[in-house]
């Protein structure tokens, strides 16, 4: 594995608990994007505009990445372009910050055309501001240490301009197509149902659970970066269940719309399943649920969304009441489950069923006949049936949307028995 060492410069007044989670995080990001940590170097201070941590501080961790032989320098604040130079210099080794790390784990995983074009379009958002700076450094004598500079021209900031222009079309292309199938889907009956929440917060462990699915599972940030769809039968409702990208704290907005279309599958939802991980602490899970929000809440003004507190099993009776007691403002329609054991998941179900689309709720009779027969088989495919009886006539309790209601009625009265 790459061996790596991560930096973090801390204001002097903030949070050391916060500052630690942190770090922590950034170094569940390296390993998920297959590093080594072997150091962890943290300065307090306030920025410095030309190497972020001081020139000292720098110094030092040259010595270290000598010392130790690491690949590459990772760093959990925004970097300026002529920061990673100044660094790169002094280390002489590759220097990234922690969007460009989360971009190298998404193009590790980006295995569809539409993931791999967002990926793209992500990594030249992030790299447009910066285009002025990369050419000023072009034009003096290239350095070792500096890495993946030694293809920029003067028209660099107008080619990606063009080409993230290019790749905007193509993913609105593909936008349309699953505005279409979202809309075939719905007219056919299936409710929209999405995951989301805090990355390895154990969604895809959830969404197995459910779908009876054997998405890949690891302990690792973002396992899924393409989103997986299954149906699900939620109490006879038919439900469509879509396994989401985690989110981020911090998530810088360029890649927020770089992966609008594949977030659409939560702002499109009927209802968003959010999932939190119990088991940690209740500030660490307060900042996450923060984080979750923060990326959803213009989006979802109106749709339905039911908290899934995952991981339940690993907590006392009285620990998990405090815990849903203190986020209770962050956690809309709670429910305690564990997806790895699959605890609670039937209560999880009703607690969605509760809150899918309403359907509105007849009762009407049709013939005892071949064609009435045909009707009850398309009733209990398209609807749910809550009761029938047959005598002189088939008599149904059925619950559906407006499309099979007006089918339905349509069909009774044309084939009503004379009074």
């Amino acid at each position: 594995m790459k061996r790596a060492i991560l930096v973090k410069r801390n204001d002097p007044r903030s949070d050391e608990h916060k500052n630690e989670l942190q770090m922590l995080e950034l170094k569940e990001l390296a390993y998920s994007a297959g590093y080594t940590v072997v150091a962890e170097l943290v300065q307090a201070r306030h920025p410095d505009s030309r190497y972020q941590v001081g020139r000292g501080k720098v110094e030092e961790l040259a010595r270290i990445v000598q010392g130790l032989n690491a690949d590459k320098v990772i760093f959990h604040n925004p970097l300026s372009t002529m920061q990673i130079y100044n660094i790169s210099e002094t280390c002489r080794r590759e220097v990234i910050d922690k969007f460009q790390l989360i971009l190298e784990i998404f193009a590790t995983r980006a295995t569809t055309p539409r993931s791999k074009l967002q990926v793209e379009l992500a990594r030249l958002e992030y790299e447009l501001p910066r285009a002025r700076t990369i050419i000023s450094i072009l034009k003096k004598e290239e350095r070792p240490g500096f890495m993946g500079l030694g293809g920029y021209e003067n028209s660099y900031a107008q080619d990606v301009k063009n080409r993230i222009n290019r790749i905007k079309n193509e993913l609105e292309s593909m936008e349309r197509d699953r505005d279409s199938l979202r809309s075939l889907r719905h007219s056919k009956g299936f409710s929209l149902v999405a995951l989301a929440g805090y990355t390895n917060a154990g969604k895809s462990t959830l969404f197995n659970s459910l779908a009876k699915e054997e998405v890949p599972v690891k302990d690792m940030m973002f396992t899924t970066l393409v989103p997986t769809t299954r149906s699900l039968d939620v109490e006879g409702r038919n439900v469509l269940l879509t396994d989401t990208v985690g989110f981020i704290e911090d998530l810088p907005h360029w890649m927020v719309d770089a992966f609008r279309s594949t977030l659409n599958e939560i702002f499109h939802a009927d209802v968003v399943l959010l999932v939190v991980d119990s088991s940690e602490p209740v500030e660490t899970i307060r900042r996450k649920l923060l984080a979750s929000h923060e990326t959803m809440w213009e989006q979802l003004q109106e749709v339905e969304i039911v908290t899934a507190f995952n991981k339940a099993d690993m907590l006392t009776q009285e620990e998990l009441s405090e815990r849903m007691l203190a986020l209770e403002y962050l956690t809309p329609n709670p429910v305690a489950i564990s997806a790895k054991k699959g605890f609670c998941l039937d209560i999880l179900k009703a607690e969605l069923r509760n809150h899918l689309p309403k359907w509105k709720r007849i009762h009407l009779s049709l013939p005892l006949s071949e064609e009435g027969m045909s009707m009850v088989s398309w009733l209990f495919r398209e609807g749910v049936v809550h009761n029938i009886s047959y005598g002189d006539s088939i008599d149904i309790d059925l619950e559906a949307r407006d499309a099979v209601i007006n089918k339905a009625l349509s069909f009774a009265k044309k084939h009503a028995s004379p009074s």
